[in-house]
């Protein structure tokens, strides 16, 4: 952060200094801040040689193509596409998503997503998507929403080691619904998330995939003891994220997918009756 800070400084300084920011950042349009975004990247575009794309696209790791082999991946991803049952509607997400989709509907730093200039950003995360179109089906009907789908998404901060990649696969699955009473949503569709996620990891091969479940509130223990699942009550990444209940699904060890109760629905909605429970699971982790 410290780091961000002083770029951000330098910047401003040879910009002409915080006045170019405010009038960017809140004084323009998103009309007129995306004409002015657009006439510059035509420009720095236009500035460019073949020979410079090229040397761009060895560098950069936004760009690089996979390193799960694609067979291998397909087959993974067949694999947890097998395991849905129809009551879960699979559709195609775009690959580009409003802007704010991830920092003001869940709560991740806008730095983490790829933003681009017209008003939009990069998939990072389907679930939030989903749950966008799980809230406009909310609005229109009452009945539950089960959604899935199967989406490469880019994010932008920076992990060290092999196995983290800057874009990777991710399926998702999202069931928005209100609150009946008697916690009688939450037991339903955590035992139903669990048990599709667990049918998904054991048809990408792996015998045993274990669930490890966290409660967050109290009032979620009785969810918790209708499931086969291990508790996991020192978890700490996921709070402040989830609400109530969350949970990690391993294989063989080894971390593949995560999920829980979230508000955002409930927000969107302005509805505090709404309930939203997603999961996701990594496919090109299971693919490997």
């Amino acid at each position: 952060m410290a780091d961000q800070a002083s770029a951000l400084g330098r910047v401003l300084r040879q910009a002409g200094g915080q006045e170019i920011l405010d009038v960017l950042a809140e004084r323009l349009s998103g009309a007129d801040l995306t004409t002015l975004l657009l006439e510059v990247t035509r420009r720095r575009a236009g500035a460019l040689a073949p020979a410079d794309v090229l040397r761009r696209y060895g560098h950069d790791r936004f760009v690089a193509p996979a390193r799960v082999p694609f067979r291998r991946l397909r087959r993974a991803e067949d694999a947890v596409l097998s395991a849905m049952p129809e009551s879960v509607e699979l559709i195609t997400l775009a690959p580009v998503t409003p802007l704010g989709t991830h920092s003001a509907v869940g709560p991740v730093d806008q730095n983490k997503v790829v933003s681009t200039i017209r008003n939009s950003e990069v998939a990072a995360d389907p679930t939030n998507a989903l749950a966008l179109e799980a809230a406009l089906r909310r609005r229109a009907s009452p009945d539950v929403v089960r959604l899935a789908t199967l989406q490469r998404v880019v994010r932008a901060q920076h992990f060290e080691g092999a196995a983290h990649y800057a874009h990777f696969t991710l399926f998702a699955l999202v069931t928005a619904g209100r609150d009946t009473g008697d916690l009688a949503f939450e037991r339903q569709h955590t035992a139903e998330h669990l048990a599709i996620l667990a049918d998904a990891v054991r048809a990408c091969g792996v015998k045993a995939p274990e669930a490890r479940v966290t409660v967050l509130d109290e009032r979620f223990d009785r969810v918790a003891a209708g499931l086969d699942a291990v508790p996991d009550p020192g978890r700490e990444s996921g709070r402040g994220y989830y609400t109530g209940l969350c949970y990690k699904i391993h294989a063989d060890g080894v971390e593949v997918g995560d999920g829980g109760f979230v508000d955002w629905t409930a927000r969107l909605l302005g509805n505090r009756k709404e309930r939203l429970l997603i999961s996701a699971l990594g496919i090109d982790r299971l693919a490997t």
